[in-house]
């Protein structure tokens, strides 16, 4: 007997991929449609993806749910609740792409910091490349620690840090205006 995570059906991307489902997930892409949908800071959005998520737990006969079905029902979801331009904007679309800067910074070593850099350039690019709309860069005070050579926060760790976040700044924007029609048209970051 196989066991799902949570009793969940598994989400089946275009290309046949299979992802769990992430109620996180689906807050932050509730969250993206509806500030696309001039709602910025929409405060619903946890309470809708939990009310995706019992409802998925519901479904006991299902092992697998297409993503545009599952898209359909977030989107019905929505305008049963009035909230049918936010459901408009909702997008069907894989979990947000995830880098970890520590990684990054482990793979270019202490004190190597272009090489830090050209790194983060290239997986940002991968991201815009593949489409997506949302990407977490994570851990990013400990990535500064490592790039550092430091085990105590200091003021050269503050310049590094607005570095990296201008950078990625920077870079969003020109990668944006570059990646055409293959790559995303818009994208939301959370450096953490």
């Amino acid at each position: 007997m196989i066991a799902f995570r949570d009793g969940l059906p598994l989400l089946v991307l275009g290309n046949r991929r299979t992802i769990a489902f992430d109620r996180e997930w689906l807050t932050r892409a509730l969250a993206v449609a509806a500030h696309r949908a001039g709602h910025p800071g929409w405060w619903l959005a946890p309470h809708v993806a939990e009310s995706v998520h019992a409802w998925m737990q519901s479904l006991n006969d299902h092992t697998t749910m297409p993503v545009a079905s599952f898209t359909r029902a977030v989107c019905d979801a929505l305008k049963a609740i009035g909230c049918e331009k936010i459901g408009a904007c909702f997008e069907e679309t894989s979990p947000f792409a995830r880098i970890s800067l520590v990684e990054i910074a482990q793979q270019a070593g202490n004190g190597f910091e272009l090489a830090f850099f050209a790194s983060l350039d290239a997986r940002l690019r991968e991201v815009y490349g593949a489409g997506e709309s949302y990407c977490e860069l994570h851990s990013l005070e400990r990535c500064v620690k490592i790039l550092r050579g430091r085990s105590n926060w200091s003021s050269g760790c503050d310049e590094l840090r607005s570095e990296i976040v201008t950078f990625v700044r920077s870079h969003t924007a020109g990668a944006l205006g570059e990646s055409g029609a293959h790559g995303a048209s818009e994208l939301f970051l959370h450096v953490a």
